[in-house]
């Protein structure tokens, strides 16, 4: 059998919001020791060259200081990381963009 090595996990169920649930170990989270734990076990899909060169700017924007969300917006404009249709960034495009990453 040959080994495959991936970036993701290729088992990760999808994010389902939290359902209250009173009756003790009738939740949706895995016992411990009872579930194998991959590596990059919340990853849907190895990141792109894109995701990848966003998280690099994104460093670089928090590392100068960045922590409100239009200081992040400045920051990534004053780098040269643009948006994916090659635009410059504005609050409201940045917070879709986490939106869609997130999911």
């Amino acid at each position: 059998m040959r080994e495959q090595i991936v970036n993701f996990n290729p088992f990760l169920k999808p994010w389902l919001a939290p359902q209250p649930n009173n009756v003790a170990g009738k939740g949706v989270i895995e016992k411990p020791g009872e579930t194998e734990n991959f590596i990059w076990q919340t990853r849907k899909a190895e990141p792109t060259q894109y995701e990848n060169d966003f998280g690099d700017a994104l460093e670089k924007v928090f590392e100068a200081g960045a922590m409100e969300l239009q200081e992040v917006v400045d920051g990534l404009n004053r780098v040269g990381f643009r948006t994916p249709e090659g635009s410059t960034w504005n609050a409201d495009r940045l917070a879709a963009e986490f939106r869609l990453l997130a999911e």
